[in-house]
């Protein structure tokens, strides 16, 4: 044989990279599997738990599949909520009773899920939403049982579900036209203050974007604040009844408030003013007492203070007194809402070290100029006055005050 070497091609070899081939989509056989460990533990979400923990199931990628089994029992078919083919079990969510204790197991086992494995949150969210987004497509008892569970994951805090996420999807306006998103609103807050306080709710719906909105879970028919208080005071709502009532009521006063200072500052005519004031009144149907605080806060904030000068400061008080005289006196109409506005300049002149010293000629201006009656001022000296200050001021107003009795000794 010969030795001689055999001829080989020249040139360099080019390495190939080796790609990763992704192994196809089976969402299928994922939600067999889930199925199969439900019904081998005969639905024990304590043995479920662990038997999920244990597997090598790829819940990166079947997250939503997972969750559907745990609603529905089984995949539903894209886009719907429809079952969809392969095996099915009997223990999901919407199996269960419309109840807080039969749902209850159901959220702390997906919490246990979450542990373990915080990324599939996403999933819980994506599946949430898809559900809620379609809600005139369950039955009454199965929407039901969803505001119950949407209400306990937020009870029992499931780790990372966001609010807005979970609530904004509600607002479709084909579900709230037909009734249905009150409908569930309201199971939902009826399920949440069980555990929880008013408080808790409101903070709740902040972190949702949803505290300013709460009308728009209503048809439009009944979008109005009496319809509200109407719905909710028969679910027995008592509470969430009230805190729309005065939030309702805070915004009505803050309205005026914005409306009177801009004539304050564009100095309109005093008698323009005072009609203004009385229509927000009489439309947003104001207390008397508040109307007065909020005239006294608004015209004081009106004044360009000084920095440390206190002759400024008293002249820049006294002069607005006596140009918006005429606006006190048309709405402090009797002794009650005369000592209101002595409430409030003492209080102010007490939180207001620059004020401190002007009490006495401030209530002396207001009694010239015909805003506070003698017996007023007399029974606010006498056993009237609020505890801040009290000495303080009841000390710096005694000159006056005799002055007033000497002259009434006269008369």
């Amino acid at each position: 044989m010969s030795s001689k070497e055999k001829p080989t091609l020249g040139g360099t070899r080019i390495k190939t990279r080796k790609r990763n081939i992704a192994a196809p989509l089976d969402p299928a056989a994922f939600a067999d599997a889930v199925v199969q460990i439900y019904l081998d533990n005969d639905g024990d979400l304590e043995l479920v738990a662990k038997s999920i923990e244990s597997s090598d199931l790829n819940f990166s990628r079947y997250g939503d599949t997972f969750f559907e089994v745990v609603f529905t029992g089984g995949r539903t078919q894209p886009g719907t909520i429809k079952p969809d083919e392969g095996e099915r079990h009997s223990y999901s969510v919407l199996d269960c009773e419309p109840k807080r204790e039969a749902i209850l197991p159901s959220v702390l086992y997906i919490q246990k899920i979450l542990r373990r494995r915080p990324f599939m949150i996403k999933s819980l969210e994506n599946v949430m939403r898809k559900f809620l987004q379609s809600l005139e497509l369950f039955e009454e008892n199965e929407r039901k049982k969803l505001a119950i569970f949407t209400a306990l994951t937020f009870s029992q805090k499931l780790s990372g579900l966001p609010p807005e996420t979970v609530l904004q999807p509600l607002l479709k306006d084909n579900l709230v036209a037909k009734g249905l998103v009150l409908s569930f609103i309201t199971d939902f807050f009826k399920e949440y203050l069980i555990e929880n306080s008013l408080d808790d709710l409101i903070l709740l719906l902040k972190r949702g974007k949803m505290e300013d909105n709460l009308l728009d879970f209503f048809p439009t028919a009944k979008r109005s604040a009496e319809g509200f208080s109407e719905h909710f005071t028969k679910e027995g709502l008592l509470a969430l009844v009230e805190y729309n009532e005065k939030k309702i009521f805070e915004v009505k006063l803050k309205e005026m408030k914005s409306a009177l200072t801009t004539q304050i500052a564009e100095e309109t005519d005093i008698s323009e003013v005072i009609e203004t004031v009385k229509q927000q009144v009489k439309d947003a149907k104001l207390p008397d007492v508040e109307v007065v605080r909020i005239l006294w806060d608004v015209l004081m904030d009106a004044v360009q203070w000084s920095g440390k000068n206190q002759q400024q400061n008293a002249n820049a008080a006294l002069r607005q007194v006596r140009t918006w005289a005429k606006l006190l006196n048309a709405f402090c109409t009797n002794g009650k809402l005369e000592l209101e506005l002595m409430y409030k300049v003492q209080i102010q002149c007490y939180e207001d070290a620059k004020l401190m010293k002007l009490f006495p000629e401030i209530i002396r201006s207001l009694y010239d100029l015909d805003v506070l009656a003698e017996d007023t001022i007399l029974h606010w000296f006498r056993k009237g006055a609020n505890p801040k200050g009290r000495q303080t001021f009841v000390k710096a107003l005694e000159p006056f005050v005799n002055w007033l009795e000497e002259a009434e000794e006269e008369d």
